[in-house]
């Protein structure tokens, strides 16, 4: 482990933050629903508009502040993401509370996108994609402590509070970066509109988002529904299922950095096959391992292990493709990548949904798992395209580009 620099940690505090918001919503649905006098299926709309502005918002924002400083960009996100969470705080009636959750979603977007960049300028080369899972680790962490500590709080003291405790996070993440992150960070030119087109223009682009979208469907379509299983399947009480996300979470932050250095060590594609392989021998195993109480949770802490350890390598070779295939829109190739990463994320748990409505709890594991396999397959192609055409210089990106112009 090399030492981390304080603005890479004031990024991770951001990255909780913003990571807590989006999915502390779902454990408290059922309070919002009954408090703002909507049906859950509107309350539902809360995480999906999010997600929409993460997904949606994301790319069309990063491209259009290509021109604005990196730090200044960083900050006013942070603001935004505060205000938002302010907003959902203090919101008097349900539209309001859609308003709050669309603008930290965009902000979300954006940071993400940016955040990696950020990221990778704090350390040595050859520490990127661990600087990168030091900075995602925030967010996987965030997935599992943030969201049960935020549900708690929510129960106790009223969903708005929620809110209010991540706007506190905000705050220290925004004077964390004002005082420790630079204001030299270097990044590439702005991208015109046409090359913006350009990125979704790109199969080699399209092949690794279908990775990250494909990669993390198959895992939600059975993490979206791990408390009902834990509960109705293994038969564990309410009270376990919270350890048990707790244990999860220290699992996934180390994975995540296992999964940095790996693919330091290895080159993304060889860390991605390896990780999508891993990820889908453990849903398998779920499905056999739920019954049992004690086998359902090791195999819950094997799953926290490979389950974002992908994250830092998808980020890297996204990065590293584009700069060959469209080296003026890396950063707008980068906000895909985490709309591909969103759009998985809502399709995983919608598709688990349908699955858990008409089969059972059980097969979430199983079909997950066959998911992720299209994801490893997905790797393996484009890690063959990789070696078939090497891409040794721009002129190669320049012509691509071109070509899928035409």
């Amino acid at each position: 482990m090399f030492n981390i620099p304080i603005a890479l940690l004031a990024l991770t505090i951001s990255a909780f933050a913003i990571g807590t918001t989006e999915f502390v919503i779902v454990g408290l649905l059922p309070t919002i629903a009954q408090d703002l006098g909507v049906n859950l299926p509107s309350a539902g709309l809360l995480v999906s508009l999010y997600a929409l502005g993460v997904a949606i918002g994301a790319p069309v924002l990063t491209a259009l502040t290509g021109k604005v400083p990196r730090k200044t960009l960083l900050l006013t996100l942070m603001v935004l993401f505060t205000l938002g969470n302010l907003l959902a705080w203090k919101a008097p009636g349900y539209e309001t509370l859609v308003i709050a959750r669309i603008l930290t979603g965009l902000a979300h977007g954006v940071f993400f996108s940016i955040g990696s960049t950020i990221a990778t300028s704090l350390v040595p080369k050859e520490k990127a994609a661990s600087a990168i899972a030091i900075m995602f680790t925030g967010l996987t962490v965030a997935l599992v402590t943030g969201v049960p500590l935020g549900t708690f709080i929510g129960q106790h003291f009223g969903w708005r509070e929620t809110f209010l405790a991540v706007s506190a996070l905000g705050l220290v993440a925004f004077v964390g970066s004002l005082l420790y992150v630079p204001s030299t960070i270097k990044h590439s030119k702005p991208a015109s509109l046409l090359q913006q087109v350009r990125v979704l223009g790109q199969p080699r682009l399209l092949l690794v988002y279908a990775m990250t979208a494909v990669g993390y469907g198959g895992s939600f379509i059975a993490f979206t529904y791990l408390a009902p299983i834990l509960q109705q399947v293994s038969g564990l009480g309410a009270n376990a299922v919270g350890l048990v996300m707790l244990v999860y979470g220290v699992s996934v932050a180390f994975g995540n950095i296992w999964g940095g250095k790996l693919a330091d060590q290895r080159g993304p594609v060889a860390a991605l096959k390896l990780i999508f392989l891993l990820l889908a021998a453990v849903l398998l195993l779920l499905t056999f391992t739920a019954p049992h109480p004690v086998l359902v949770i090791i195999t819950v802490l094997l799953w926290g292990a490979v389950a974002f350890g992908n994250v830092a390598g998808l980020q890297v070779y996204v990065v590293r493709q584009a700069e060959h295939f469209t080296p003026r829109a890396v950063d707008v190739a980068s906000g895909l990548n985490i709309a591909a990463f969103n759009l998985g994320i809502a399709g995983g748990a919608w598709g688990g949904g349908l699955i858990v409505e008409h089969l059972g709890l059980v097969h979430t594991g199983w079909i997950g798992a066959l998911v992720v396999l299209g994801a490893f397959g997905l790797t393996a192609l484009s890690g063959r395209l990789d070696r078939l055409n090497p891409i040794p210089a721009r002129v190669a990106g320049e012509k691509s580009i071109h070509a899928a112009g035409h």
